[in-house]
């Protein structure tokens, strides 16, 4: 005889000396372990994907930060270019609206000497 074959001798006669009630008892154990051990792997697992989830959002994060920030730097860039080029409609626009002030400030002092 070898360990194993004991092991189940003593079970056997450890059931054989069970009342119902213990017997009841044991198997209703028996049953509710064996219902957190489904609900253990269950959850091992819906851990498992939550993490692959969670990893997945952190990675779609560091590209969208990444992307906010080029797109940043793009404008940045874009309104210094702006404020630096002088292109010639502008000025000619700048230099047409300086005249219509002067204008308007020759009447008013042709109408003060009046």
């Amino acid at each position: 005889m070898y360990f194993g074959e004991l092991n189940c001798i003593f079970v056997y006669k450890l059931v054989e000396k069970m009342t119902d009630e213990q017997q009841k008892t044991l198997t209703n154990f028996e049953t509710r372990i064996r219902q957190l051990m489904l609900l253990c792997s269950s959850l091992r697992e819906e851990n498992k994907s939550l993490i692959l989830e969670l990893e997945k959002k952190e990675t779609a994060l560091k590209k969208s930060e990444e992307s906010v920030r080029n797109l940043t730097t793009n404008y940045d860039n874009l309104k210094l270019a702006k404020m630096v080029s002088f292109n010639h409609t502008d000025v000619k626009g700048a230099q047409q609206k300086l005249s219509g002030l002067v204008r308007e400030i020759d009447k008013c002092i042709a109408l003060i000497n009046e």
